[in-house]
């Protein structure tokens, strides 16, 4: 964006373009948090009837954690 761009965003919005990109970064992770959550205790409960195996469970979590750390190498860097 060019200054004029910028000046008149802060003039409408009150606030910097910087800001709202920290704010839409912050909700993609929480998001994403939330939805790991999710994933990792439906899997605990499927493992723990004995619906799911060991080897599912730990893959569950190694693709919540290889999600959460490539979007955050992605989006942070």
């Amino acid at each position: 964006m060019n200054p004029a761009q910028i000046n008149a965003f802060q003039a409408n919005s009150g606030i910097t373009p910087a800001d709202v990109a920290t704010v839409l970064l912050g909700a993609v992770f929480a998001v994403l948090l939330v939805w790991g959550v999710w994933a990792l205790r439906s899997a605990y409960v499927g493992w723990a009837e004995e619906q799911l195996s060991q080897r599912q469970f730990l893959v569950v979590v190694v693709r919540v954690v290889v999600l959460y750390l490539a979007l955050t190498f992605f989006l942070l860097s």
